[in-house]
Parts: C-alpha cells; sequence; structure tokens
C-alpha cells in the first residue's frame, strides 16, 4: 500500500467546497482541517504508483479554491504500538 499525506491550502471561504471535492476522491482516506500554516491535510492510500501520482498531481491541486498543496510520501508507518524498535532507527541494526 503506497501512502501519501496532503497538506492543502484554500482559498478563504473555499474550505466546504474543497474538502466536499477532496472526499469523493478514490484513494482518500482521511480528511482533517487542522489549524496553522495548513488547512486541510488529506491522507492518501492506494494500492498503484499511478493511482497516487493522479490524486497528487491531477486531481487535488486542480480542485477550484485549491491555493497549494505540499505532498509527503510516506516510507513506512510508525504507530505508538512499533514505538518500541522505531527509536532505535540510526542506532545499529540494519538501515
Amino acid at each position: 500500500m503506497l501512502e501519501a499525506v496532503v497538506l492543502i491550502n484554500v482559498k478563504p471561504g473555499a474550505m466546504q467546497a474543497v474538502s466536499e471535492e477532496l472526499l469523493r476522491r478514490d484513494g482518500l482516506h482521511e480528511l482533517y482541517s487542522v489549524a496553522g500554516a495548513y488547512d486541510l491535510v488529506a491522507i492518501l492510500r492506494t494500492s498503484r504508483n499511478a493511482r497516487l501520482e493522479e490524486l497528487v498531481t491531477g486531481e487535488i491541486s486542480a480542485i477550484p479554491g485549491v491555493e497549494r498543496t505540499t505532498t509527503l510520501v510516506a516510507f513506512r508507518c510508525l504507530s505508538r504500538r512499533e514505538a518500541d524498535g522505531t527509536f532505535s532507527v540510526g542506532l545499529g541494526g540494519d538501515v
């Protein structure tokens, strides 16, 4: 499974319309409205590179009201359950 986090800036007054349009997208797993430098955070999950590319470079940025996006492609999911071995990264073992 391929995962990406997309940080989205939305034009004033367009939050509802952008959110509704994002929620229609196949591959969008979660959508959060947030405070700070970004307005929305989208979690994408797809089984194909091509679909992830379509979402990130084509569909999301083309939605009316989206000003800018920043995409972070996830290499590995680290959760609290896996934290025991996580924080030793770079301290030995395999890379």
